[in-house]
């Protein structure tokens, strides 16, 4: 029979033994093999454009709650479209890039992903598509920068009940992905840009209309030196896109008020911090290119259905210079236009279609006078873009 200390040291050993198994067990389950990495589909578009631009990352939303949020990458040099690129740059991302991608933008070399649902920023390399980390915001939305910082609008701000919450501003170090200051602004905060030293947040107040309480119709003004309020700008009900062009102009696109003919969907101008301008068009997204601002919207006919319209602006006059920039043809159909991108040195006008929300969408391409030229499936939900220099 083996002594009292033998039997201890035994059970010593195997306790030892099974906690190495554990750890061993764990990191091993923790890892993705080979066959569990999602490799990206590959298309081509026939059509290669050799310039300083060498790509174009597309972010599909996904379905929300479904974990669905899919980066896509176009190579412009080659003309092949890489669906899916994420999970096998990000192989050891269990989770892979996460709940309803809301905003994609690059700056300083990194790729910045805004996934709403997820409350995070994914950061990455902007030729890899590696992360570098993320940055926690609650119910993020978009981001733009200036600097050394990046500033990502949120919904979360203060306030009791999530309706009747100021929206907030996050202020984060682009070196060390921390965030480094916060400031509210209006309710529900969506896209935000930066213009002559002040930052220019659109205010939806989509929560609170929503309930039947009216919606946000400010931009508010923040000074970047002191990253406080200093103004507020009345627009209209339910803003949400704002774009500043090479004037000082800022272009702000409103959602206005369903069935209120008082309140439709337009866009309007902001020259000085004050609201010089408004033009009776219907938004749903643009794009600046030199002196012209592109624009996709949507048109209810006589028989009350909606059709997409595609237009261009002269930022000059404030004049509508071109009513049908998309020639019509029998080579494409567009379900539901969604995300709309212009290659900043060709022209080329880029159009995502988000077809029925729930399946994989379609990127088409036009030429600068509106000309088709060729389209390929995407991820669920595409909407948004970022063109990669050379």
């Amino acid at each position: 029979m083996p002594s009292g200390r033998a039997l201890r040291m035994r059970k010593a050993r195997a306790l030892f033994c099974f906690l190495i198994l554990s750890v061993l067990c764990s990191s091993l389950s923790s890892c993705r093999t080979d066959d569990d990495v999602i490799s990206p589909t590959v298309s081509e578009t026939g059509m290669a454009i050799d310039t300083d631009v060498s790509g174009l990352y597309v972010l599909c939303e996904g379905n929300m709650g479904a974990n669905k949020a899919t980066l896509d990458y176009l190579d412009l040099t080659s003309g092949i479209y890489h669906k899916n690129i994420f999970p096998s740059r990000n192989p050891n991302q269990v989770m892979q890039l996460g709940d309803v991608g809301n905003d994609v933008k690059i700056y300083g070399g990194s790729l910045w992903l805004v996934i709403n649902c997820s409350n995070k920023v994914e950061v990455c390399d902007a030729r890899t598509a590696v992360s570098r980390g993320h940055v926690d915001i609650p119910n993020c939305r978009y981001v733009c920068f200036d600097g050394a910082h990046a500033y990502v609008s949120s919904y979360v701000g203060g306030g009791l009940r999530e309706w009747d919450r100021l929206g907030s501003v996050y202020k984060v170090d682009t070196a060390s992905l921390s965030v480094v200051g916060r400031v509210d602004v209006g309710y529900q905060p969506d896209e935000l840009c930066v213009s002559n030293g002040r930052l220019y947040v659109a205010n939806s107040g989509g929560y609170k209309g929503g309930m039947g309480r009216g919606y946000d119709s400010t931009v508010t003004v923040v000074d970047l030196r002191s990253f406080t309020v200093v103004g507020t700008i009345n627009v209209a009900p339910n803003l949400f896109r704002i774009r500043a062009d090479r004037y000082g102009q800022l272009w702000v696109a409103s959602r206005g008020i369903d069935d209120d003919e008082q309140w439709p969907s337009r866009l309007y101008v902001i020259e000085g911090d004050a609201l010089t301008d408004s033009i009776d068009v219907t938004v749903s997204d643009m794009a600046l290119l030199g002196d012209s601002l592109c624009y996709m919207g949507t048109t209810t006919g006589t028989d009350w259905q909606t059709k997409p319209h595609f237009g261009l602006i002269d930022i000059r006059t404030h004049r509508i210079v071109n009513p049908q920039l998309l020639k019509p043809s029998a080579d494409y159909e567009l379900e539901t236009p969604y995300g709309l991108m212009v290659h900043p040195l060709t022209g080329h006008i880029y159009v995502m279609d988000a077809t029925n929300y729930v399946s994989s969408g379609w990127l088409l391409c036009f030429d600068r006078d509106g000309h088709f030229r060729w389209r390929t499936s995407t991820g669920d939900v595409p909407g948004h873009g970022a063109f990669l220099m050379k």
